[in-house]
């Protein structure tokens, strides 16, 4: 069953952000567009690669009212421990939430269960708390962060403007779509 158009399940979590332990829950994705952003584990490979990337498009996800979490099954404890020892993790701003319990995992279908690691997940959720776009990525291919920046553009636009669509490859400022009987066939 897809996730898509589905409320954010209940969780409660410990979480590191700049330089605290905070508690995060799913009432933290509501009320703004959230990113959640899921991988296997710390002091891993691809890992810090994909972090790094999401940090350098953290600014403009802010500036588009976004906030960012990355989750894996590690504790906070660890999280704060590689980002205090790896210099690629030690620019992260976003908040990183331990998941040992697996419970997030699970809630959002990426937990591997003969691994006890989530899968490379990626998920956009809007001020509601409804998944809006659901990626997942075997565990050797990393992803790309800019791709969840024009996500979040289209995604906001089209919940701006009700009986518009983005088409393929979007950018902001390009032409959108408004389905209809006359534009069928004809695309």
């Amino acid at each position: 069953m897809s996730l898509i158009g589905s409320e954010v399940k209940p969780f409660a979590a410990k979480a590191f952000h700049n330089g605290e332990f905070i508690d995060v829950s799913e009432e933290n994705l509501k009320g703004k567009w959230s990113v959640v952003c899921f991988y296997p584990a710390d002091f891993t490979f691809v890992c810090p690669t994909e972090l790094e990337d999401l940090q350098n498009e953290y600014a403009t996800l802010k500036d588009l009212g976004v906030e960012v979490y990355s989750v894996s099954t590690d504790t906070h404890f660890t999280h704060k421990a590689w980002h205090d020892n790896s210099d690629t993790i030690s620019k992260i701003e976003y908040i990183m939430i331990g998941d040992p319990s697996q419970k997030i995992s699970r809630n959002f279908d990426v937990l591997n269960e003969e691994e006890g690691l989530a899968d490379r997940g990626t998920f956009i959720i809007d001020p509601d708390g409804i998944i809006q776009t659901v990626e997942i990525n075997a565990g050797g291919i990393g992803r790309d962060a800019s791709t969840v920046v024009n996500k979040i553009k289209a995604a906001q636009y089209v919940r701006n403007n009700p009986g518009e669509v983005c088409p393929a490859k979007w950018q902001e400022g390009s032409e959108t779509l408004k389905p209809s009987l006359d534009l069928v066939g004809k695309i």
